[in-house]
């Protein structure tokens, strides 16, 4: 059985899941789903920047909208439970938890508790941290004594 921790900062839609359950073939995977929900991330500025730099202008203009604090968490919370669900109906083990702060040592934690052969980082594209190696995959290379994988979320959820 192959171990995968599949880091996410929202919902999987259904492409998500067809992706990364499609990754081994026909090997069996289980997946350990560290959430961090987007309000508790890089603070607002960043994140308009990146909603500019994809065309998406009117996102940039709500990000002050953003949920953060509890109602991120709640948001967070049924999000988790809806990647974990699609996920099983796929066929796969999934088990997961909401990340507060600091992913990278939550993602660490759960390399070493799972046993994990890859750590899976599944977000929409942010460009800042992506061109400075500030995202999550990149800087998680240098942390996880595991490949990691960078994809791009398919679709909004």
């Amino acid at each position: 059985m192959f171990t995968s921790v599949l880091m996410i900062e929202k919902a999987l839609t259904s492409a998500d899941v067809d992706f990364v359950t499609t990754l081994h073939g026909d090997e069996g995977v289980t997946f350990q789903v560290l959430l961090q929900p987007r309000g508790e991330q890089a603070d607002r500025l960043l994140r308009a920047i990146d909603d500019v730099a994809l065309g998406e202008l009117d996102d940039a203009v709500r990000e002050g909208e953003t949920p953060e604090g509890e109602e991120a968490k709640t948001m967070g919370e049924r999000a988790l439970e809806v990647s974990l669900q699609a996920l099983r109906a796929a066929g796969h083990v999934a088990e997961g938890r909401l990340i507060d702060n600091h992913p990278l040592d939550a993602l660490r934690a759960m390399v070493q508790e799972a046993g994990a052969d890859e750590v899976i980082v599944l977000t929409d594209p942010h460009y800042v941290e992506e061109f400075f190696h500030r995202d999550w995959a990149s800087r998680a290379r240098h942390k996880v004594g595991v490949p990691v994988l960078k994809l791009f979320s398919h679709s909004k959820a």
